[in-house]
């Protein structure tokens, strides 16, 4: 999305700031969860004998019988996974084994399969290099269930925008500590992992004269380009406790949005943007996607894919930047500028909600439907084209998929958003509505998790949305605290089905909640 400006900058020192000890050192209530603290990139480090795993572990995709496990080393090794059931490791249900090295800057994604549903499970991670061990990193999560008990998860997105990084001073990305506190079977991370194209500067003077600090890697002091530069963003955020101490806990179903390549972006731009040497945007984005896979437990090579979570609830995630036209007025009636999911994913995307038979479906959106998100004076960058009239541009599609899910009887569809970089409760009709052929829903928006705030934004009428909760920061672009940034939490009741949703700030306030009765 678009920005506004965010406060000015002190003089930038040419020094990277290992400062933050507190921040970068300290465990957040994971006992032995989360392992091994990084140094700050870029830093120098002492060759050891021992493989380094300094940036954590992480899962994801989890679903009744498999998950995706996380982790990173310094040099070519063997990724070493044990799950048992006790963190003690006595008896391992399993051990995976895969082969890492510079081709993936040294990550790996190991795929867990037959694990037993509805169960805690404690993995453990080492990486061997030439007989070498790395010390043991230790996370959990749990299965998906067979049974109706209760689901949990939260949702958030937009992280490290408008200038904010790790801020030893206010304990660095606490938006992922309420995360963790709130303990979710899973964390949908709804997009804008990293922000790809904004640089940090050491030093921000706030408004009333205090200093924001920000501890800055090499990679963070540019627009990212090349692909290390792109892996350096993800790296940059691992520098935070909470991260890896959310991650380590709570397992993640991962999107992007924009800011994983650059603003706004679409397939085929040339940028103008003068901070670039490399403008062609598919370049770029192929050198985010590697490294957005590399980094993230995301299971296969497709952002927009299915998650069931027992009988409860599906989530199905969407992609809104591989197939999209470019940004224009959003206003016609054919053509490549009315693309936002393709034919393809459109395609899917009804075939997965349609034959879902979970009692929930969750479309995980990293844009919302009816509010507008401009791209400059004229263009539109969202779904939503500032007309109320019929559908048109990018709206097309999704009057197409509402459209379908109507005549195919689907039940219970609940749009999880972010993007917008402030927390909302939107409920869409027929009744209200241009175009009336769709059943009503509810849309929940969600984010900044560490960014900058911003908001309300406009609503189109076109599919009748009314506004029944909303809350913003102070002003434009303020900086993260506990009353600016914001979570939701879902509980799916397992005896009655009824779906809770909480609106949240990061202080663990509950703003809004509404209870959904199920169909």
């Amino acid at each position: 999305m678009s920005h506004l400006p965010v406060p000015a900058a002190d003089g930038l020192s040419r020094r990277r700031l290992l400062q933050g000890a507190a921040v970068l050192g300290a465990g957040v209530g994971l006992g032995a969860l989360g392992g091994p603290v990084p140094a700050a990139s870029g830093a120098p480090t002492l060759v050891r004998s021992r493989p380094e795993v300094r940036w954590g572990v992480q899962s994801g995709d989890v679903t009744t019988r498999s998950a995706v496990v996380w982790s990173k080393t310094d040099r070519p090794a063997r990724m070493l996974v044990e799950v048992a059931a006790t963190a003690d490791f006595r008896r391992p249900r399993g051990r995976w084994r895969l082969d890492v090295g510079p081709d993936t800057d040294h990550t790996g994604r190991v795929h867990l399969d037959g694990l037993p549903a509805g169960t805690e499970l404690f993995y453990r991670v080492r990486f061997d290099a030439d007989g070498h061990d790395s010390e043991p990193v230790v996370g959990r999560l749990r299965t998906a269930p067979r049974d109706r008990r209760d689901v949990t998860f939260a949702w958030s997105g937009d992280v490290a925008g408008q200038g904010w990084g790790i801020n030893p001073d206010t304990g660095g990305m606490t938006g992922f500590e309420a995360v963790r506190r709130l303990q979710p079977d899973f964390f949908l991370h709804s997009g804008d992992n990293v922000y790809a194209d904004g640089p940090l500067q050491e030093r921000v003077t706030l408004p009333d004269g205090t200093v924001w600090r920000n501890v800055v890697t090499p990679e963070k002091s540019k627009v990212a380009e090349t692909l290390d530069e792109y892996r350096g963003q993800y790296r940059y955020n691992l520098l935070d406790a909470n991260l890896r101490g959310m991650a380590a806990e709570v397992p993640l179903v991962v999107q992007w949005d924009d800011h994983e390549v650059t603003n706004n972006w679409y397939p085929g731009e040339v940028l103008t943007d003068e901070r670039y040497t490399v403008r062609d945007v598919d370049t770029l984005a192929a050198r985010a996607r590697q490294a957005f896979h590399e980094y993230t437990p995301i299971g296969g090579d497709r952002v927009q894919r299915m998650l069931p979570y027992g009988p409860l609830v599906d989530v199905v995630a969407l992609d809104l930047r591989t197939s999209r036209g470019p940004n224009t007025g959003n206003l016609a009636a054919d053509g490549p500028d009315t693309r936002i999911l393709g034919e393809e994913q459109l395609a899917r995307v009804t075939r997965q909600l349609t034959g879902s038979r979970a009692l929930w479906k969750v479309v995980a959106s990293d844009m919302p439907i009816g509010l507008v998100v401009p791209d400059g004076e004229l263009d539109q960058e969202g779904i939503a084209n500032r007309d109320p009239g019929r559908p048109l541009g990018r709206e097309q599609e999704v009057a197409r998929l509402l459209s379908d899910l109507r005549r195919h009887g689907v039940r219970n569809v609940v749009w999880l958003t972010a993007d917008v970089h402030y927390t909302a409760a939107h409920h869409y009709s027929p009744e209200r509505a241009t175009f009336v052929d769709f059943d009503p829903f509810w849309e929940f928006v969600s984010g900044p998790l560490h960014a900058g705030t911003f908001g309300p934004s406009e609503l189109d009428g076109t599919f009748g949305p009314e506004v029944i909760f909303s809350r913003t920061g102070r002003r434009a672009g303020e900086e993260p605290n506990d009353s600016s940034q914001f979570l939701g939490h879902v509980r799916i009741d397992g005896d009655s089905g009824v779906m809770t949703v909480e609106l949240r700030d990061v202080g663990g306030r509950v703003l809004h909640r509404t209870d959904l009765t199920p169909s």
